[in-house]
């Protein structure tokens, strides 16, 4: 098992974790891996870029974390957690930035053109269509 470096720090758990209370709902079965490491998860993700089956193995199994996520966004606990960061008691988090230094896209994603742009369709040849 490899070490992965986490990024939230005890204060600002502190910060998420209260938040956590307000907005997520408390029923349930608790889940083996703590909302703590589950958010870190999710930021290593965000960070690498790696894909959901290769997440390390720290952070348990990689269908259990994306099932949570997909929960999380279907109760609206990520929409909640972001509305509740948007208050004046947090002006850091007031403002994201997204750029292509920390979003890659797939290299078919590029727009670039097909190699038979140039040339023109049998279909245009046998109509007579130039």
């Amino acid at each position: 098992m490899r070490k992965v470096r986490l990024i939230i720090t005890d204060q600002q758990w502190e910060i998420l974790a209260e938040i956590l209370k307000r907005v997520k709902r408390p029923d349930g079965c608790p889940p083996q891996l703590s909302n703590r490491m589950f958010i870190e998860a999710v930021l290593y993700l965000a960070r690498t870029g790696a894909p959901w089956r290769d997440l390390p193995d720290c952070f348990g199994k990689w269908d259990a974390v994306y099932n949570r996520f997909r929960r999380w966004e279907k109760s609206g606990v990520w929409q909640g957690l972001w509305e509740e960061l948007q208050s004046k008691k947090f002006k850091k988090a007031a403002k994201l930035f997204v750029d292509s230094t920390i979003v890659k896209a797939h290299q078919h994603a590029a727009g670039s053109l097909k190699k038979t742009a140039g040339k023109t369709h049998r279909l245009w040849d046998v109509l007579g269509v130039a």
